[in-house]
């Protein structure tokens, strides 16, 4: 089940419910801040489908839903159980949670003015949410993410929400970006400071330099088909009293 980042509605304070005019830039501003102002991919998520429900007119409930060609949905975030169950497919959901969901791959915008119009046979009306409207957050040849906002009455809605939602989806799409770079710097640092640890013990341990220490480290990755990092991780932690075999060790 993916990790969600409950964020508290007192946190979004300065924000005015359902901006309009020259509110709505004061609004997408500090809603910028915030989503900025995140640590992680998911946490920027979390934050934004809060925010959704906060700045789009309408808007009762949001997700973050994610596709992979030939794949299930991946409910990323989401506000309340009621967005988890419209497309998670252990709770019956189906492939999609309405059948023009698909036209996402090829534009940035899906609307349903009421899900209930072609007889309830869609999980939205089942689950009582009669509006939809779907934005693309990322796309590419085989993935697609999508922030979507439900609401419990039919055509809710119209062209203002979609246009405040673009631009409220070109923010998050923007704080998503900066939040997955962060995390693969992060990620990046903490791998080289372990490889880092890793080729000194094997230094030490085998009486040989860092070249050395390096090949010996990147040649027993190879043979027991294990990442470099996992493999100096578990070196780390054999030296730490942690347990586990070195490299060199039989």
């Amino acid at each position: 089940m993916p990790k969600r980042f409950v964020v508290a509605a007192s946190e979004f304070t300065d924000l005015p419910r359902f901006p309009a005019g020259f509110e709505l830039a004061e609004a997408l501003t500090a809603a910028a801040r915030h989503l900025h102002g995140t640590e992680s991919p998911d946490s920027t998520m979390s934050t934004a489908v809060e925010l959704a429900v906060r700045l789009l007119p309408g808007a009762e409930h949001a997700g973050i839903l994610e596709f992979e060609r030939g794949s299930r949905l991946r409910t990323l975030a989401w506000t309340d159980e009621v967005v988890r169950f419209a497309a998670d497919p252990r709770h019956g959901g189906p492939r999609a949670p309405h059948p023009d969901w698909d036209n996402l791959w090829t534009t940035p915008v899906v609307r349903i003015a009421d899900s209930e119009a072609d007889g309830g046979g869609n999980a939205l009306a089942g689950l009582g949410l009669r509006s939809a409207l779907s934005l693309r957050l990322r796309a590419d040849r085989r993935r697609l993410t999508v922030l979507t906002a439900y609401a419990r009455g039919p055509r809710v809605f119209d062209e203002d929400a979609t246009r405040i939602g673009r631009l409220f989806t070109a923010h998050v799409s923007l704080a998503l970006d900066s939040a997955t770079v962060r995390e693969q710097l992060t990620e990046a640092m903490r791998t080289r400071d372990l490889i880092g640890q890793a080729t000194g013990i094997l230094m030490e341990r085998l009486d040989i330099d860092a070249a050395g220490a390096f090949e010996s480290l990147v040649k027993a990755s190879q043979r027991e088909n294990v990442k470099l990092r996992d493999l100096a991780r578990r070196i780390v932690d054999a030296n730490t009293g942690a347990g586990g075999r070195g490299v060199g060790e039989r």
